[in-house]
């Protein structure tokens, strides 16, 4: 892993780590905790500190006897242990376009996006800037990705077999059916003698992706988000919107309502008179999540990486919430995807640096956690590991597609994406939002529902989400591919084709293009006629379309399509060549005189 002057993509020219500044001091201590947004108070949460132990001491369960109690308000009449999400299943969400044509009629949001993604793109390139050798490091992430892809059966065997030797207990999952079945096994094991029927989690996107808290309400067991914007999105009766900041969607005033009226429905109230300050709400937050941490008995968390080589988990984070529920919990459940692996711990470092700078924009996160097995008397003593593959062997059997597995989950291309800035994350009827959503999420439900069918599309194809990828993912050509692939499932899709005729109207249109492009005739016939109607007749009354009739309402409700010009170009230059050749004879007769 090194550069070819031999230094290690992880250190300055002369030598220095970069993970210190010029002064030597940590980069932890000149950030403020609490990033506030001034012009419209919305909220990125990220590093609210976290208060000693002693600082909260725990009260009582909820409800009767120290159980949990049942709450029916603003959980759709059911009565249920955790705020219920919102209605539905994300596969069965509007396609993009409608959606993202809702998204755009909250002006609030779009203010609030724009205002996010901003921040979050300086502090990121001010970073990011900082090192002479990123696209060394990137260039290093890359490969290391594709070596362990390339050889992942290999490396899956000898991660489990440092995990069992390590102590720790593997599972595989085939789908998310199985990893919930495995994982609500475990847990009701484990919590059969328990008052609390509850688990603490980290932030995870797998267990998002598979749908796991609601698998274990089912069967009685509530599920926590314990990071502050997840504790957001759960009491709000929402769902994420971003990967790494999920309640980006949501204002200060917002948080604190939620807060207010949630809290108590399922443990330790919000203060009287909790007011909006980022300091106060972060306070009521933790006070809330202490007596849960300080009861449970079973944690569940995901993995940034998973180290074959020994056996070793991270997971980094801001808060200081997955620390605890690392710690402080008896039994350790944590869910990983079959790509979080990385070969050897000296790979490790690479991810280290370019995860932080790329996400939270921090050269180093507040809390990076790793574990290597139980050790006797020190946290956890029995820890498990869910493997899960949930549609990647598919994407990995994509020799075009399977790069998207590289992904290391730090939300860079959501944040320069423009359409992400202007729609927001739950346009996209997926737990993954953004570019690496709309390659993503099709590659895993296999263009299976309309829904994965109209992602690709949601792009510019404007190529920023390449050029700030720390592992280099060619998204743009990737969305390229699923395009076509959409195309091609939308062909065989019996609702849509009948009898082997593609009745998808886009098709239809390019033939008739092919048609027409394919002779100088026809097509500069096309021209006159467009030119004559459009130009010089409706040219007269309109500077531009509105909507059209279906099928160009497709394009035309969403862009201002400008006039047709009353002169084509091939038109405009044989008016200029006869102009030229008469000025020539001209000055030739002039000359000749």
């Amino acid at each position: 892993m090194s550069t070819e002057d031999g230094r290690s993509p992880m250190s300055t020219e002369d030598g220095r780590s970069p993970m210190n500044m010029e002064d030597g001091r940590s980069p932890m201590t000149t950030e403020n905790d609490q990033i506030r947004n001034a012009d419209n108070d919305a909220m990125e949460f990220t590093q609210p500190a976290a208060a000693p132990l002693s600082d909260v001491a725990p009260t009582p369960g909820s409800g009767a006897g120290g159980a949990l109690k049942l709450v029916t308000a603003n959980n759709h009449g059911v009565a249920r242990l955790t705020p219920a999400p919102p209605q539905g299943e994300l596969v069965d969400s509007p396609l993009f376009p409608d959606a993202a044509r809702r998204e755009l009629e909250k002006p609030v949001q779009r203010k609030n996006l724009h205002h996010a993604m901003t921040t979050i793109r300086t502090k990121r390139d001010r970073v990011v800037a900082e090192l002479d050798n990123w696209e060394e490091m990137r260039a290093a992430g890359e490969a290391i990705k594709n070596r362990t892809l390339r050889h992942l059966d290999t490396y899956l065997e000898q991660l489990e077999a440092s995990l069992t030797a390590a102590g720790t207990t593997v599972h595989w999952a085939r789908d998310a059916e199985e990893a919930n079945r495995i994982i609500v096994g475990l847990v009701k094991e484990k919590l059969a003698d328990e008052p609390y029927q509850e688990v603490v989690k980290v932030k995870s996107m797998a267990t998002q992706e598979i749908d796991m808290n609601e698998a274990l309400e089912a069967h009685g067991v509530a599920a926590w988000e314990t990071d502050l914007a997840e504790l957001i999105v759960q009491m709000g009766h929402d769902r994420p919107s971003h990967i790494l900041v999920p309640a980006i969607h949501r204002n200060r005033a917002e948080v604190r309502e939620i807060f207010t009226e949630e809290m108590g429905n399922y443990g330790k109230a919000a203060p009287e008179g909790l007011d909006s300050e980022p300091k106060n709400l972060a306070a009521a937050s933790r006070a809330h999540l202490r007596e849960k941490f300080m009861r449970a008995k079973v944690a569940i968390s995901g993995a940034n990486f998973a180290v074959a080589e020994t056996g070793t988990l991270a997971v980094v984070e801001s808060e200081g919430n997955g620390r605890m529920c690392l710690t402080l919990a008896d039994t350790l459940i944590s869910v990983v995807g079959i790509e979080k692996i990385v070969p050897t711990v000296a790979d490790l470092e690479v991810f280290l640096q370019l995860l932080p700078r790329s996400s939270t924009a921090e050269r180093m996160n507040p809390y990076t956690s790793l574990w290597t097995g139980p050790t006797p008397g020190d946290g956890p003593q029995e820890m498990h590991v869910v493997l899960v593959d949930n549609g990647r062997t598919n994407v990995l059997a994509d020799t075009v597609g399977r790069d998207a597995l590289r992904c290391i989950r730090c939300s860079a291309c959501i944040n320069v994406c423009p359409v992400y800035e202007k729609v927001g994350g739950h346009a996209y009827g997926s737990v993954y939002p953004g570019p690496i959503g709309a390659v993503l999420t099709p590659q895993l439900r296999q263009m299976k529902n309309p829904v994965d069918r109209s992602l690709p599309f949601a792009s510019t194809l404007c190529g920023a989400c390449n050029d700030v990828c720390p592992v280099k993912i060619p998204l743009m050509q990737l969305l390229v591919h699923e395009r076509n692939k959409a195309v091609e499932a939308k062909a065989a899709d019996p609702k849509i084709s009948t009898k082997g005729l593609n009745v998808h109207a886009e098709p239809a249109i390019m033939k008739s293009a092919t048609w027409m492009f394919s002779d100088s005739r026809r097509w500069s016939a096309a021209l006159g006629a467009e030119n004559t109607l459009g130009g010089k007749v409706l040219g007269k009354a309109f500077d531009h379309f509105g909507p059209l009739p279906w099928p160009l309402s497709k394009w035309t409700n969403a862009r201002d399509v400008p006039m047709v010009p009353e002169q084509s170009f091939r038109a405009w230059w044989k008016e200029r060549e006869r102009e030229q050749k008469a000025n020539d004879r001209n000055q030739a007769k002039g000359e000749q005189k």
